[in-house]
């Protein structure tokens, strides 16, 4: 069935079930479509389906396809096409639009659909206003966050909560002025407010891993008086600031205490840790806490393969490093080719040529990615 009859059924059919089942058909076609235009063509058709405007996932992975090419007036040309329908009267759906933007780094046209809400008796509440801050901070446009917490919340009577709050502390951080970050808890307090653990932890990955470790325990210690519970996000954010700084047996230490009270590392504590020993150029190290990784039946992501397959190539444990090889075609992970073929390289040098030609097969029958690998005489 062309796309065409799909949208065709969608709105001759009159029964939700049969709607449910040609959208869900119209958005498998949007999936599958890798021309852009075309791509955008076709959202802006099946938009004319009531269902489909429901359709969240759908709208964020059309933009972020969208996003990623850095087709932005196509973005524009899909999103200003929604608020022809009557659900942009929806603060729901008006949200929307202001975080789809705000993802694609195009703050001004998140600003647009923020201040056309009114013209649509949609009413702009704390919701609305916690999607433009958020809008600020993923535009990176972190000059209009301030302008924006402190004009707008008098201007239409809202009052920002703990959200719009941490999306300020979040939006600090990341323009790097930590200390005014952290000033953002004494005015929560005078509101009223009580940090959570979002707050906590948005300020450790700054301090942590900003080399402010005093501070960031201090923090820590902050957390615990207001009696907010840490929870792994924490645990990694100190991990971070532990590995990367020489404390590695600090940061074992703390994979203990985590355990201790009842809360199990992650791959990213693991992977932490990992690259902690890599650091330091503990081979053992290393691979002691990538066997601990698998006993605790946790699967190893793309970072693990990524920062360990060099390493080990580099100590020469080229047996391990050809089984992380192996391990990626299997997974269909998508790795540096050159990463690669440097251990393909490696294994010649040291006689282990069948290994090596075993890569080089598997990198060419990868139904997912071909890796065009080549042993050294090929070149």
């Amino acid at each position: 069935m062309s796309f065409s009859q799909v949208l065709q059924r969608a709105f001759s059919t009159s029964t939700q079930v049969n709607s449910a089942a040609v959208v869900k058909s119209a958005s498998t076609h949007l999936y599958k479509e890798r021309n852009l235009k075309r791509l955008v063509e076709k959202f802006k058709k099946s938009s004319e389906v009531d269902r489909f405007r429901t359709k969240t996932g759908v709208y964020e992975d059309t933009v972020r396809r969208l996003a990623s090419a850095k087709r932005f007036k196509w973005i524009e040309e899909i999103l200003e096409d929604q608020k022809k329908y009557r659900d942009f009267s929806k603060e729901g759906f008006a949200v929307r639009l202001i975080c789809l933007y705000g993802k694609s780094g195009m703050f001004e046209n998140a600003q647009k659909v923020f201040d056309e809400m009114p013209t649509r008796n949609c009413r702009q509440t704390v919701l609305s206003f916690n999607a433009l801050l958020a809008a600020c901070v993923n535009s990176r446009k972190f000059d209009k966050v301030d302008g924006v917490f402190r004009d707008l919340p008098e201007k239409l009577a809202i009052e920002p909560d703990l959200v719009s709050y941490n999306t300020v502390i979040k939006a600090f951080c990341e323009m790097g002025s930590l200390d005014s970050a952290l000033s953002v808890l004494d005015e929560m307090e005078t509101k009223g407010l009580k940090p959570d653990v979002i707050s906590f932890n948005t300020l450790f990955n700054a301090f942590y891993g900003s080399d402010r470790f005093p501070e960031g325990d201090r923090i820590w210690g902050l957390m615990e008086e207001k009696f907010v519970v840490p929870d792994i996000r924490s645990y990694n954010a100190k991990l971070l600031g532990l590995a990367f700084n020489g404390k590695i047996n600090k940061a074992v230490d703390l994979i203990g205490e985590m355990r201790a009270k009842g809360i199990e590392p992650d791959v990213f504590s693991f992977n932490l840790v990992i690259e902690g020993y890599i650091k330091e150029e503990n081979l053992e190290g290393a691979k002691q806490w990538y066997s601990e990784m698998r006993k605790s039946e946790l699967v190893p992501n793309k970072t693990t393969f990524e920062k360990l397959i060099p390493f080990l190539r580099k100590q020469g444990e080229l047996e391990l490093a050809f089984e992380l090889c192996q391990e990626v075609f299997t997974r269909r992970f998508l790795l540096d080719v050159a990463l690669l073929q440097r251990v393909v390289d490696k294994l010649v040098e040291a006689s282990k040529v069948e290994e090596a030609k075993k890569l080089v097969e598997l990198g060419k029958n990868n139904d997912y990615r071909r890796y065009h690998l080549k042993l050294p005489s090929e070149n």
